[in-house]
């Protein structure tokens, strides 16, 4: 055996992949895609999107702000200060988003209901052309018509499945929401922990589907009846408690760690694998598989996100911004898309 691959070369080389960001970045995507599946489960049995939505809300907003409290060492001003920031990423990044998706998720496979969410990049940059009335670069026109040609072929129109126009339009609407988060978060704002922004975004989030619901406006649903996940029966439970704790607490710390480790940008780069993740999921725990024409449908939004994503890695502003970061870590110029506190939103 060559030193090259000894056991102890091996290991070194793995602690080195964790550390350098990408570990845990694909890490907290595997847990981020899984949520549509643990959702799926509990929907099955008789939950609401609604209920769901709260439930994941309500037990991460309350494991989250164990270690939030700390984080501010007594610096409530920062809350004071960042409130509206606050409000308006548990509005829409998280209470409107989820439960768009878990509507959509309802009526879709997992992995068609994600890849109409990730059309959100596709979404900036038509709002941006249409703002500015300026055409995107080259790469950025191509990428966006190659995620709207995918989006032809997800939807599989001439297919002999129909597929549910309700679905679909829960998952634009998730998308939509997506992109207004992107737009909320890009003001520049180093006042703020992100573990803070997390767990306030989540009570804000929880807060207002109770009042929802407490009003009539959203159905609320609960079961305890067994859920199935892959070959398992399990208590409800099991499957309530992986959506908080894996795909919501966990997915949400990792996320921030990678962020912090490579960066926003490259963060949300390597984030792309959650449709992956989800499709893997979905197939592994549901026994889901978009159809061929929809898997090719698929490669060709994620593409097109990709391109989309090149783009911005190559725009001046990223390449001054990652200048400013090597002379002075706590000076970052953004670009119109930065993620101000490296929150990544919850699908």
């Amino acid at each position: 055996m060559t030193a090259a691959t000894t056991p102890s070369s091996m290991s070194a080389a793995r602690r080195g992949f964790m550390a350098s960001g990408l570990g845990v970045a694909l890490f907290s995507s595997a847990v981020f895609g899984i949520s549509g599946s643990f959702a799926k489960a509990l929907l099955e049995t008789g939950w609401s999107p609604g209920a769901a939505v709260t439930a994941r809300l309500t037990g991460a907003a309350l494991i989250l702000a164990i270690p939030a409290i700390p984080a501010l060492r007594g610096r409530w001003h920062q809350v004071r200060e960042n409130w509206v920031t606050i409000v308006l990423f548990g509005l829409i990044g998280v209470a409107a988003c989820q439960l768009f998706y878990f509507n959509a998720v309802a009526r879709l496979s997992v992995g068609v209901a994600l890849l109409l969410e990730y059309l959100a990049p596709v979404i900036i940059v038509l709002w941006l052309w249409a703002a500015s009335r300026k055409r995107p670069r080259a790469l950025t026109f191509g990428g966006t018509l190659l995620s709207l040609a995918g989006l032809v072929l997800v939807l599989d129109l001439t297919g002999a499945v129909k597929i549910d126009v309700i679905g679909v339009f829960w998952g634009i609407a998730a998308a939509v929401c997506l992109a207004m988060y992107f737009f909320i978060t890009a003001k520049e704002n180093d006042s703020l922990p992100p573990i803070v922004l997390a767990s306030g975004g989540l009570m804000v989030g929880a807060s207002v589907m109770w009042l929802a619901a407490a009003t009539g406006l959203l159905p609320m649903a609960f079961s305890t009846a067994d859920t199935r996940l892959g070959p398992w029966i399990t208590p409800w439970w099991v499957s309530l408690g992986g959506l908080v704790v894996l795909a919501t607490v966990l997915a949400y710390v990792s996320g921030i760690m990678a962020a912090r480790a490579l960066g926003s940008k490259v963060a949300s780069f390597v984030s792309l694998t959650e449709v992956l993740f989800a499709v893997v999921w979905a197939w592994l725990l549901l026994g889901e598989l978009p159809g061929a024409i929809q898997l090719l449908g698929g490669a060709l939004i994620v593409g097109g996100v990709i391109l989309v994503r090149l783009d911005e890695l190559r725009s001046p502003a990223f390449a001054t911004a990652s200048a400013t970061e090597a002379e002075a870590p706590r000076r970052k110029a953004a670009s119109p898309l930065e993620h101000a506190n490296d929150v990544e939103p919850v699908p």
